[in-house]
């Protein structure tokens, strides 16, 4: 049987997370979305279908093929890439959809399975495209309601479920107590040690604090803790992290390959993000490639301690949640003493300046509170930017990087016309 991972039309509610990631790349524990599917279904072949201008660049951080229906020859089982699969998941989907059966839940098409002829005229139909719910009806499935499966919705999600995962992944992992790293003697370990791994070529320095008294602390390989930092459990520190006199609170992904200092609470760092500098960010979720200036809070607490509320478009999500930070997609740059409202948006390679209290569009360079208009981010200026910050980082700029700037550019127009973002010199003063 082979397994195939699809992007249904609710991808649009995990924007702007999901411009440069399929949904199933979104991570929240140790682990992307992706990679819990696959850990439950080893020696399945896996066939990733996603949209269309994603395709080229998906194919070069998978080992699958991608948007391509010649591949499929057998039986298929559909699997919808929000699924946060876990035991229970897999329990219920093996168990319940069967050949030409699908598994729903409020609506939401998670998982089914088809005949291999059916597969493939199903992919005929929508390959490059988020799949609809309706597809039901094209094939005649027999519908089976679930109940007991969890799936990403809106992008708290990943941050909501964050604290539960790491404490998961951690003792799945089976690492606990190991210390393959250096710990200085004048570091402080509060809790039992088997709820700490350190990895190979780690180092902890003197007068530091892991405290795993509350959870599980996993530090990757290569990472550096440096000196008067404190870690509170569970957390995860990827691989080729620094970590700089930070205090990191529970509830907290970093990496791989972050620098992070000041403060952070519950947020979710996808890679090769850089929050050097004091300043404080809870409740969030940073794509790649975020650059967060000094000084720059992040507001995850309403002064009324109501619930957050979340505009997509002309509708308002309520979060049901008390404490929502941001959520930044790839590229987007805070500079110096940047303040960001509770629930707010950061659209791709967005350049932000001052208080930020609406969402902030795709590639603009924003000021408003400073009494600047918002201006567009020229695509030229983005794609230099993108080859100068992935030279820093020992990674070299594609053809294919630039066709996904292009693309995103060119998805992102009418989101720019909206919030008034006019095409001249930006000048702060």
């Amino acid at each position: 049987m082979i397994v195939a991972l699809f992007e249904d039309t609710d991808y649009a509610n995990l924007l702007p997370l999901v411009y440069a990631h399929p949904v199933f790349e979104l991570k929240t524990g140790m682990k992307t979305l992706f990679e819990r599917i696959e850990g439950y279904f080893k020696g399945f072949r896996k066939v990733l279908f996603v949209r269309e201008y994603l395709a080229d660049y998906v194919k070069t951080r998978y080992e699958c093929p991608v948007n391509e229906s010649d591949v499929i020859d057998e039986d298929t089982l559909f699997l919808n890439g929000s699924l946060v699969m876990d035991e229970t998941s897999y329990r219920v989907i093996s168990s319940k959809v069967s050949k030409s059966v699908a598994a729903i839940a409020n609506g939401k098409l998670l998982a089914f399975r088809l005949p291999e002829r059916d597969a493939r005229e199903l992919i005929g139909k929508f390959i490059g495209k988020p799949w609809s719910s309706s597809l039901i009806k094209d094939f005649s499935l027999k519908k089976v309601e679930l109940t007991s499966i969890s799936t990403v919705e809106y992008p708290w999600d990943l941050v909501s479920m964050n604290q539960r995962l790491l404490k998961k992944d951690f003792q799945d992992l089976g690492l606990g107590g190991v210390r393959e790293g250096y710990l200085d003697p004048k570091a402080v370990v509060y809790g039992r040690e088997e709820n700490l791994y350190l990895g190979k070529n780690s180092m902890v320095e003197s007068y530091v604090v892991i405290d795993v008294r509350s959870g599980p602390i996993y530090i990757g390989e290569d990472v550096e803790i440096h000196s008067h930092s404190r870690i509170s459990g569970p957390a995860y520190i990827g691989r080729e992290t620094r970590v700089y006199s930070a205090l990191i609170r529970e509830g907290t992904t970093i990496g791989p390959v972050c620098r992070v200092g000041g403060e952070v609470s519950e947020t979710i760092f996808h890679g090769f993000d850089n929050k050097y500098h004091s300043g404080y960010i809870g409740h969030s979720y940073l794509c790649e490639w975020v650059n967060i200036g000094a000084g720059t809070v992040v507001s995850d607490l309403k002064n009324t301690y109501g619930t957050v509320k979340v505009r997509f478009g002309d509708r308002k999500v309520d979060t049901k949640l008390m404490k929502v930070g941001c959520f930044i997609a790839d590229h987007s740059k805070l500079s110096i003493g940047t303040k960001v409202y509770s629930g707010k948006k950061i659209g791709f390679f967005s350049q932000v300046h001052g208080f930020v209290t609406e969402d902030v569009p795709s590639f603009t360079i924003w000021a408003k509170s400073l009494g600047v208009k918002p201006v567009e981010l020229l695509l030229d200026s983005a794609i230099e930017t993108e080859r100068r910050v992935y030279r820093r980082r020992g990674v070299e700029q594609t053809d294919i990087d630039v066709d996904l700037l292009k693309s995103i550019y060119r998805l992102t127009v009418e989101e720019r016309r909206k919030a008034g973002v006019v095409r001249e010199k930006f000048k702060l003063y």
